[in-house]
């Protein structure tokens, strides 16, 4: 008779349980040393504690009597690493520490603006002046008048010695006067509107159905002198023609309606406010203040 029997398992521990038991001892070797290189905040964690304690209602303490069972072998062997600062945390506290700015209040803004405007007024009015004298003849004889409006030079073209009476065709021997205009014109920056005016007095022949129509003519006829000369650029003139709505004075008398026959060449300059940012205030009052000291 054999003495194996087939029914009973072979002696010993099966094969798989040393390998199985190889693995568990890895496995605990690789966490222990995961926890040791682990690094803790002890002040962090202890703000952390202290606030979940409050949030709980965690109000006192418990005296341990004995010592708590199952300290845990690692904490007794190990400590928590302090931590340092990296270099890229010295470099931005460093940077964030020699960045200043200057804060800007609604009035410092304002104090600029006003400052920004006025001196942009007085280069209009030198502009202005400059125009005047190029055209001192023809101001003299009352064909031409010279003014500012805000951000706005007006050079107003009268109709004595223009436009004959209800035509908008320029008077002959009137060129050299719109010469001089357009010269000054095409030497000043800004937005040139042509813009027609007429009496009161309605008109109806067979070139104008109406004063809209011979106040727009008149406009377009300016206009178109100044684009054919050299110098003038097309994108900056805008035609409009107002017929009698915006009279200079009443139309209760000839002479009166005689000044509202105009067209009006208006210049409009640029608000430097506009798009103005704390930043560039904050730029403008610092470097003021640098002149004052180097003054």
């Amino acid at each position: 008779m054999a003495d194996d029997c087939p029914k009973c398992p072979p002696a010993g521990a099966p094969l798989w349980l040393a390998t199985f038991a190889d693995l568990m001892s890895l496995l605990m070797c690789f966490f222990v040393l995961l926890l040791s290189f682990a690094t803790m905040d002890a002040a962090k964690f202890k703000k952390v504690a202290e606030s979940m304690e409050d949030a709980f209602g965690v109000q006192r303490d418990i005296v341990a009597v004995e010592v708590p069972m199952g300290t845990s072998i690692i904490a007794q062997h190990f400590s928590p690493a302090q931590t340092k600062p990296t270099p890229l945390e010295q470099i931005k506290q460093t940077t964030n520490q020699q960045t200043t700015k200057l804060d800007v209040s609604v009035e410092d803004m304002e104090d600029v603006k006003q400052k920004m405007l006025k001196a942009k007024m007085g280069e209009i009015d030198d502009q202005a002046e400059k125009i005047e004298g190029s055209l001192a003849q023809e101001v003299g004889e009352g064909l031409v008048s010279v003014e500012t409006e805000g951000l706005k030079i007006i050079i107003r073209i009268n109709e004595k010695g223009s436009f004959p009476s209800g035509t908008a065709i320029l008077k002959s021997g009137f060129e050299p006067v719109m010469e001089k205009i357009t010269s000054a014109v095409n030497d000043t920056k800004g937005i040139v509107h042509v813009a027609g005016h007429t009496d009161n007095i309605p008109i109806s022949t067979d070139w104008y159905r109406s004063n809209w129509e011979l106040a727009a003519g008149r406009a377009v006829t300016v206009a178109d002198f100044m684009l054919k000369k050299k110098g003038t650029e097309r994108n900056r003139i805008v035609v409009e023609g107002y017929a009698d709505t915006r009279p200079l004075v009443d139309n209760d008398s000839a002479a009166n309606r005689a000044k509202n026959r105009r067209v009006e060449i208006i210049i409009t300059q640029e608000d430097p406010t506009l798009g103005l940012k704390a930043e560039d205030v904050s730029e403008m009052i610092q470097t003021d203040s640098l002149q004052d000291k180097s003054n």
